[in-house]
């Protein structure tokens, strides 16, 4: 009785109502042990109760209750004729396209996954376009009669209980509106927390599973996708919370979020790289503000280590897809990354979603949910990320996505475009400023085709310039970030042609006085033709850094710039460095005067130049700060300024005057 009691009381909050008076009046009706191998029945016993025409539920993936299904798919017993089977993915093995040659059976699904992609295309099978998180709405409202459910379930404890174990989905909605509701038993699935559990007196039949479950490996994702995975972990920030699918770009992401500290999850799949994401100790689901201090899914896929990770894991909890997917419960999460793959993208932020085997959950049902999400939720964000050419080598990057299959319109929601040469920050651009950032992280082999058309098409200016030795030259390696007075963090990178809005909007910020003390002359404009020779930098010899600040709201804004120039056959290059006012005494500039310095060492630089004003005596103090030994040469009320790198930092710092009565700018 003690054994019995105790399973009662583990399963109390899933009872209808959950209030005491319930619990205790289950715990009397379910008060002995209940043997249910009494209770199995046959494949065959449970076919002959099924009559032509109807309508029949089967479980997703890894919870296919195969048994079931394959008994289902030999069959040639004659009742079994002009079936629907209902599946919300199609992604096992057992129904299969010679299965549907057949023309016994019809499958209908809300995406098909990589089985019935083929089919799909072919007519053999109907793909019903829905938002995810109104499924179990569409079958409680009668939209799809589902008159027979199997569902996968756990083998059942003592009184009776089981878990539907790696799928929530919608079989709950279907085991309540079907006639004939089968439960097969699989002794390899994971007893799953969350809304999970089923009692046998749920279902009319139970069979014992002869198969496995079926499963997926993981993926060894190519280096690209490493690549790619580390320029969004650049933008994921603390405490930011994760959806998760499957395939490479997933594994490699995981790896690169490591480092990172309370992370949530709120996710359509739970994976093997979910696992290791939450085992590395990234993973606290602290700052979630929905199932605070739980990973949450609706579905689980993974190895057999995953499933034993899993098994009654009070980190997890599974849900049906309409809370997983509900805008509204996503959106409750603060900073919620929609990240998701691509197969191309255009100049404009247009997207076609993958076809086929890999890339199983992100179709536009799922995706607009998460879009809607991230809207909603504070410092929410919806990310793109893929590499800048597929495994046949093709571009991924184009001048549109027009007429291809699963083409999506972003351009109106995506906040940014990941390649493996960077990252596209769209949100606010005009469609030429995102079409030259989007260029930016196109692979350098076809970025000068790309503006080529984008001119042709009136995107670009037809004066806009190229130069197509920089894009293989880019010095991606270079950057970092770095923290100063008041918490302030600053980005710095190199800079790109894309930046030149940002770099004319930071000139017209600069006071006169500044202008002239970077420019040496009282410039009032800077317009389009002159600003982007300033940001096509040939970083075969040249080199130009910007730090620019994000905000709550994801914007960026230039704070700084610094670059230095380097004249062939000589071993000293000219440098310039240039902070936005608002942003002055910080400790930026004499950060970026040491980030050059470094820059310019690793390039075998001798050492650096720089022409400062006499009257300038804020940037005199930034380099009196250098670590190396400067001599200044005063000259026409300029001061020409050398550092040399051929003696240790810290070996004489400071400033030497070639005058005999020195200057006070102060300590």
């Amino acid at each position: 009785m003690s054994i019995v009691i105790k399973s009662l009381f583990s399963h109390l909050d899933t009872l209808p109502g959950g209030n005491p008076e319930t619990a205790e009046e289950v715990m009397m009706q379910q008060a002995e042990t209940i043997d249910w191998k009494q209770e199995l029945v046959t494949v065959t016993d449970v076919l002959a109760k099924i009559k032509p025409g109807m309508n029949i539920f089967v479980g997703t993936g890894i919870a296919e209750p195969r048994t079931l299904v394959q008994g289902l798919m030999a069959s040639q017993q004659g009742n079994l004729q002009d079936l629907t089977l209902i599946q919300v993915v199609s992604l096992g093995d057992t129904i299969n396209k010679e299965v549907l040659d057949s023309r016994k059976f019809r499958l209908k699904t809300f995406y098909s996954g990589w089985v019935a992609n083929e089919a799909i295309t072919s007519g053999q099978v109907d793909l019903i376009p829905s938002r995810f998180s109104r499924l179990p709405w569409l079958v409680e409202s009668g939209f799809f009669q589902i008159d027979v459910a199997f569902v996968q379930i756990s083998t059942p404890d003592e009184a009776g209980y089981a878990s539907l174990g790696v799928a929530v989905d919608i079989a709950r909605q279907a085991m309540q509106q079907a006639s004939i509701v089968v439960g097969e038993i699989c002794d390899q699935v994971p007893v799953t927390l969350g809304d999970t559990f089923v009692h046998i007196r749920d279902f009319n039949y139970l069979v014992q599973s002869t198969e496995k479950p079926w499963q997926i490996g993981r993926w060894a994702p190519p280096a690209v996708f490493d690549r790619v995975a580390e320029n969004v972990a650049r933008i994921v920030e603390d405490g930011s919370c994760i959806s998760f699918s499957i395939g490479p770009l997933y594994e490699s992401l995981a790896k690169k979020l490591q480092s990172k500290r309370h992370l949530g999850i709120h996710s359509v799949f739970v994976t093997d790289a979910v696992m290791d994401l939450i085992k590395s100790g990234a993973v606290s689901n602290r700052c979630k503000n929905f199932f605070r201090g739980k990973s949450i899914g609706a579905y689980a896929i993974g190895t057999p280590q995953f499933m034993a990770w899993l098994h009654r894991n009070p980190l997890v909890e599974l849900q049906g897809v309409d809370v997983v997917l509900a805008p509204q419960n996503i959106g409750k999460n603060e900073r919620f990354m929609a990240i998701f793959p691509a197969s191309r993208v255009d100049i404009t932020g247009d997207v076609a979603l993958h076809a086929g085997k890999g890339m199983v959950a992100v179709g536009p049902g799922e995706l607009l949910e998460h879009v809607e999400g991230a809207r909603i939720s504070p410092g929410g964000r919806v990310i793109c990320a893929l590499p800048s050419r597929n495994r046949e080598g093709h571009p991924t990057i184009q001048i549109s996505v027009q007429g291809l299959p699963n083409k999506i319109s972003m351009r109106e929601s995506l906040d940014m475009i990941v390649t493996e040469y960077g990252v596209a920050a769209l949100t606010g651009l005009s469609v030429r400023e995102r079409a030259q950032a989007i260029i930016d992280i196109a692979h350098p082999d076809d970025r000068e085709e790309l503006i080529f058309q984008a001119k042709q098409k009136q995107i670009l200016y037809q004066d806009q310039i190229y130069l197509a030795e920089s894009g293989h030259l880019f010095p991606h390696e270079i950057q970092t970030k770095q923290t100063f007075k008041n918490g302030l963090i600053v980005n710095f990178r190199p800079i790109k042609p894309s930046d030149e809005e940002a770099m004319r909007t930071l000139f017209y910020r600069f006071s006169d006085e500044s202008v002239y003390y970077r420019y040496f002359s009282a410039i009032k404009t800077m317009p389009h033709a002159k600003m982007q020779e300033y940001v096509n930098v040939d970083f075969s010899k040249d080199m130009a850094i910007i730090g620019y600040s994000v905000s709550a709201t994801g914007k960026h804004r230039l704070v700084c710039e610094g670059r230095y120039v380097h004249s062939p056959h000589h071993p000293y290059a000219d440098t310039a460095f240039v902070v936005d006012e608002q942003f002055q005494n910080h400790g930026i500039a004499t950060f970026l005067l040491d980030y050059l310095i470094q820059i310019a060492k690793q390039h075998g630089l001798k050492g650096l130049m720089a022409d400062v004003l006499a009257t300038n005596k804020s940037m005199m103090k930034v380099f009196e700060k250098s670590q190396y030994p400067i001599t200044a040469v005063l000259a026409s009320g300029i001061y020409e300024l050398t550092i040399q790198f051929d003696t240790s930092p810290g070996d004489h710092p400071g400033i030497t005057y070639m005058r005999s009565q020195m200057p006070s700018w102060g300590s």
